[in-house]
């Protein structure tokens, strides 16, 4: 077991898990225009919540709700339609990747990428996993420049 995997098995401090319940809680609000306090007491109730990071949960939700006008500002100028137009999971995975990459440098691009990747072909449509790579790729490109240079010149040196 990797020490991801081991941080992650330890109850209340899943990430992962997190990020699945905050995709919940933006889908509810996006769909029902609930509050942030309505959504957090639902994920609550949740029958994980009590496995994952609850306080990664509530400053993710919160994160995302309270900068969402900014996010989909962002987001517009990655994808081929609409913000409005994107499905309401498509959406939610890219506002929860886009916070991360975004507000919480502690996490590194590719793992806010990868959680994401793996967000969307648990809940997205087909191929939705390959949009929200290729928008989470230009997204990062633009926000973490060196930290995205910096990856690239390593695998470079790799081949």
């Amino acid at each position: 077991m990797s020490e991801q995997q081991a941080q992650e098995a330890k109850p209340g401090r899943n990430r992962r898990l997190s990020r699945e319940l905050v995709l919940k809680g933006l889908y509810q609000q996006f769909l029902s225009g609930n509050s942030a306090a309505a959504i957090l007491r639902n994920l609550a109730e949740d029958s994980t919540f009590a496995r994952a990071d609850q306080a990664y949960c509530k400053t993710l939700m919160n994160g995302v709700l309270e900068n969402l006008p900014g996010l989909d500002a962002k987001l517009a100028g990655f994808v081929d339609r609409k913000v409005e137009e994107l499905s309401p999971i498509e959406h939610a995975i890219l506002c929860i990747a886009g916070y991360e990459l975004a507000f919480d440098a502690d996490i590194p691009y590719r793992v806010a990428i990868n959680e994401a990747i793996e967000l969307a072909k648990r809940y997205g449509g087909a191929d939705g996993h390959k949009y929200v790579n290729g928008v989470l790729d230009r997204l990062a490109a633009d926000l973490r420049p060196e930290e995205v240079q910096k990856r690239q010149a390593v695998s470079r040196k790799k081949t």
